[in-house]
């Protein structure tokens, strides 16, 4: 699947705010009330309405059509024009989810007119915009863009740059499956400036998503599942359930891709449950498609043909052409596989025509090279042949990596069975230099790994060379105790025995600091040395080099900064005897951000009931983190879904409780996981710490750790009491 959209956050209705979840339920129960209230039948009921209606489309879609259908009626009895029109509009865009592309575009074609007649700008650009979006899901791109090009035209004089940059991205996904990928790029580009300049979140993760498709067709495995996770993590955030499931797809397709064939069906799975909630018929048959070559690359073609033709069915049913091309090339595939070259060609070619109609040079090559392939099988070398360099053509044509490879070899087997032996390994070593290739998952996975080794070291040498004074210091403080003991027994000689007992009480106090240091000293040793969690550094430097070699210098150097910044954090915090609450809430969301680049795999929260400020309290240094990450690394074995890690700070009887709880398999069964039944370093050294820290500000401290199961829950909780300071006011 090419999903390079995701048309419901940029249909351009009347308001154009697409707000956060918090901010989006305050908006929704403000027009609750607002329509309560004002009980009036007039044109600002109508508003208020249909506000509510929009506010709901993305998830609750009973509740959207019961605002809606009331609002088409007053519009109508009231001879409310612009009422009508965004009724129409958003029936339009209802029917266009529901694939019903004929009804909806009668339904913007009557907004249109609604909104010419009353001359309001900015609602014929918004159809012109919708118009654009249906015309590229009936694979009419040419359509699509001059729908698009009218739509940024009034725009541009209106000054709305927030849908100036909609029509950017929309015009790049039309340009990219039309094979004008520089256009595309170049719209993308510009549209992720705008977007940061303008801080908006909606544009920047649908341009991440865009993005994560690109670099997918190129075989950039990495950088494809970093874009992909950033997209859904605003979606999770928005709680936009169409948003997640077309993600869910992109990642089952990249897992699929790197063979991580459970991983990939779970995403598949959860993308099919979420779309066909909601009706989307388009996007589960993407969906079952998908799963048909999950099972083709496992073998069971059997159950692979079965979905294949379901969505067969489903995408000639809604006219879905692009996905009804795909679907003849997957079946195709398989017949060809199962020695069946004539029934794999009549897929093949019906493929090649719709795909040739539709102007779509991604799908055009597949089925080329599966006609090639099918006149192989009959040793129809030469009519094999012109299929098979047509596909090299435009697979070079448009970078694309496993395409252009495959081709190369067929070819290479072409020339060689028609006695062109030198074409043949001119062939077969392009083959070659193409299949090593630096975007060769293997490759990006073994360069990553040498970097991280070499990265480790590093860090391993540094905490050595900190180690090796550290002891050096503990050996001086021993030494200058040895001293002190001596001096103090030859003093006592000649002193009184009220002067033995009160050198002994200064001896003894002395003693007990000095050891309490050496103590905190070691600990942080061990706690600097327990941070370098060496999965989670390979899985950052892995995303980063893939950033690396894709030559996106701008971006590398960002998610470098952020990474650096969380490590540089960690190092500062292990030398702190005291940092602000909030600055170790930010370690631990950022730790935690990092954790879910791969996949947005962990749901996180922090909840605060403090009557002061975060950022007026002092704890601690790495106290949370350390049970974060147990959470993480033991708490889910075997659980691939509903991850949650949440985490609650509040005053109890004046001391800050921190607990951490997470839905996992449970405290018991993470010990009969845990290698040898060894305990969690890092929540050993945390316990040594917390006794010593106790001591130290005289308050108390402790870790509780506990099976939610004896409170009929689900996972582990962790209770713990932090020692703490308020910070000084001037």
């Amino acid at each position: 699947m090419n999903s390079m959209r995701y048309r419901f956050l940029f249909w351009c209705c009347f308001f154009l705010t697409v707000c956060k979840a918090q901010a989006q339920e305050k908006k929704i129960d403000s027009l609750k009330t607002a329509l309560s209230v004002h009980k009036e039948k007039d044109t600002t009921r109508v508003n208020l309405l249909y506000d509510l209606a929009y506010s709901h489309f993305q998830r609750d879609l009973d509740l959207t059509y019961s605002y809606l259908d009331e609002a088409e009626r007053l519009s109508s009895e009231l001879d409310y024009i612009k009422g009508k029109a965004r009724v129409f509009y958003l029936k339009g865009i209802l029917e266009n989810i529901k694939s019903d592309y004929d009804k909806s575009l009668e339904y913007f074609e009557q907004s249109l007119a609604y909104n010419k007649s009353i001359d309001d700008q900015d609602g014929i650009a918004s159809c012109y915009t919708a118009f654009g979006i249906t015309f590229y899901d009936l694979s009419r791109y040419a359509d699509a863009i001059d729908a698009y090009s009218k739509a940024l035209d009034i725009y541009k004089k209106t000054g709305n740059k927030r849908q100036q940059i909609t029509i950017l991205i929309n015009s790049a996904n039309a340009y990219s499956e039309m094979g004008r990928l520089d256009e595309a790029v170049l719209n993308y580009k510009r549209a992720l400036k705008e977007s940061r300049a303008m801080n908006d979140e909606d544009g920047i993760s649908y341009v991440h998503i865009n993005l994560g498709v690109v670099y997918k067709l190129q075989g950039n495995y990495p950088l494809a599942l970093d874009n992909f996770s950033k997209s859904l993590e605003y979606d999770i955030k928005t709680r936009d359930t169409m948003g997640m499931a077309v993600k869910m797809n992109n990642l089952g397709e990249v897992y699929s891709a790197l063979e991580k064939y459970p991983k990939a069906l779970s995403y598949y799975e959860k993308s099919l449950l979420f779309s066909s909630k909601q009706g989307n018929d388009k996007l589960a048959a993407i969906v079952r498609g998908n799963m048909g070559k999950l099972y083709f690359l496992q073998k069971d073609y059997n159950k692979a043909l079965a979905y294949h033709n379901t969505s067969l069915k489903t995408s000639e049913e809604i006219g879905d052409l692009k996905q009804t091309a795909i679907c003849h090339n997957n079946i195709g595939g398989i017949h060809l596989l199962l020695g069946k070259p004539v029934i794999a060609r009549d897929n093949f070619e019906k493929a090649k025509t719709i795909s040739e109609q539709t102007n779509n040079k991604h799908v055009l090559p597949v089925s080329l090279l599966g006609i090639a392939e099918s006149y192989t099988k009959e040793l129809n070398y030469q009519k094999a042949l012109s299929f098979a360099q047509e596909a090299e053509q435009i697979a070079e044509e448009l970078h694309l990596l496993e395409m252009h490879k495959k081709a190369m070899e067929l070819l290479s087997v072409i020339y060689e069975n028609t006695g062109q032996f030198k074409k043949a390994l001119e062939k077969h070593q392009r083959f070659k230099i193409l299949n090593d290739s630096l975007f060769n998952k293997e490759n990006i996975e073994k360069i990553a790994q040498v970097e991280y080794e070499y990265k480790y070291r590093q860090a391993r040498d540094s905490a050595n060379i900190r180690e090796l004074e550290l002891t050096k210091q503990v050996l001086a403080t021993s030494q200058d105790l040895a001293r002190s003991n001596q001096n103090l027994l030859w003093a006592t000689i000649g002193i009184l025995l009220i002067s033995i007992l009160l050198g002994s009480l200064v001896f003894y106090q002395k003693f007990t600091n000095i050891k309490a240091k050496n103590e905190t000293i070691l600990t942080e040793q061990k706690l600097l040395r327990s941070q370098m969690n060496p999965h989670f550094v390979f899985n950052s430097l892995s995303v980063l080099q893939g950033m690396i070699l894709n030559k996106e210098e701008n971006k590398s150097v960002e998610y470098l900064s952020k990474f650096s910044k969380l490590l540089r954090l960690t190092l500062e915090n292990s030398r702190d005897k005291l940092v602000l609450l909030s600055q170790e809430i930010a370690a631990v969301e950022n730790y935690v951000a990092l954790q879910n680049l791969e996949s947005n795999q962990y749901e996180f929260s922090i909840e605060m009931e403090l009557n002061d400020s975060a950022s007026s309290i002092k704890i601690p240094p790495m106290l949370i983190q350390p049970f974060i990450e147990n959470a993480i690394e033991h708490a889910f074995t075997g659980e691939t879904q509903d991850r949650k890690i949440e985490v609650h700070l509040q005053f109890i009887n004046e001391e800050l409780v921190c607990t951490i709880k997470d839905n996992g398999i449970g405290i018991n069964s993470e010990k009969v996981n845990q290698h040898n039944g060894k305990k969690s370093l890092a929540t050993q050294i945390t316990s040594e710490r917390l006794e010593i820290l106790s001591r130290h500000f005289k308050t108390k401290g402790s870790v509780q750790v506990e099976n939610r199961a004896k409170y009929n829950e689900k996972g582990t909780v962790v209770t713990l009491v932090l020692p703490y300071e308020k910070q000084k006011t001037v």
